[in-house]
């Protein structure tokens, strides 16, 4: 060896991204050509090969269902679902596909839940849930209680990503004290969204009010920053943690 080399400094390798330890991603839209993920079955097919060797088992993927942009319903993503299931076989990929949806909170979606329409749930009854990023909703604590008094256990969709939520600490304590699941996407622990919004995903963990976590995988570029996760300072910690996801 010269004795030049020993000072050179070497590329610093990423550890290898392994979610073996999450088992289930329960948030993902990988369901092609339906929503604002996935555009074509070959995409879904790479993504799907992706998140197989980061050696998740179970994939539950969760289209958006919202009355303005995506009028899914429980036959679209159903159809989709079997369409998906049957080319992950052809393609010799080992996973179980599974599908919800991530319902957004508005008064239509409320008034489905009163006249008792189907809803897509997974595991014990639960059912993803999303509002918009800026502004509260009306409508929030009451969608909430219905869904809780028609038997649903409603998981609140990427939290740390809501800007109301982080200005209202008053807000944050009652969904706390109404034992609401939240769901952190992993992508926020990498800063991949924003510093505030990393910010407060470790927030959420140092309080121990996450129950869940998920890829919220839309295309190839959340995996590639995806694979940076080994690189947060939390990586190890949110491995020890109690998480639903492994039950589903």
């Amino acid at each position: 060896m010269n004795f030049f080399d020993i000072f050179r400094s070497k590329p610093s390798e990423v550890e290898p991204l392994r979610l073996d330890w999450l088992e289930v991603d329960m948030h993902s839209h990988l369901i092609p050509g339906i929503d604002d993920g996935s555009k074509s079955m070959q995409e879904s097919l790479d993504l799907i090969s992706r998140l197989s060797d980061f050696g998740l088992r179970k994939l539950i993927t969760t289209p958006h269902i919202m009355s303005e942009y995506y009028k899914n319903t429980p036959e679209i993503i159903r159809m989709g679902l079997e369409d998906l299931r049957k080319s992950v076989k052809a393609a010799g990929i080992n996973i179980e596909i599974e599908a919800a949806a991530e319902y957004y909170l508005d008064e239509i979606f409320l008034e489905k839940v009163k006249d008792g329409e189907e809803i897509l749930t997974f595991g014990d009854n639960y059912i993803l849930v999303e509002t918009g990023f800026i502004n509260r909703p009306q409508m929030l604590l009451e969608t909430l209680f219905q869904l809780e008094m028609s038997g649903y256990k409603p998981i609140f969709a990427h939290p740390e990503r809501y800007q109301y939520l982080l200005g209202d600490k008053q807000l944050l304590e009652d969904l706390v004290d109404r034992s609401l699941l939240f769901q952190v996407n992993l992508l926020s622990l990498t800063g991949f969204y924003s510093k505030p919004v990393k910010d407060f995903a470790e927030t959420l963990l140092e309080r121990g009010l996450v129950r869940l976590f998920g890829t919220d995988c839309h295309n190839p570029r959340y995996l590639d920053m995806l694979e940076s996760l080994p690189k947060s300072k939390n990586y190890q910690k949110i491995q020890e943690l109690d998480l639903i996801n492994r039950s589903l």
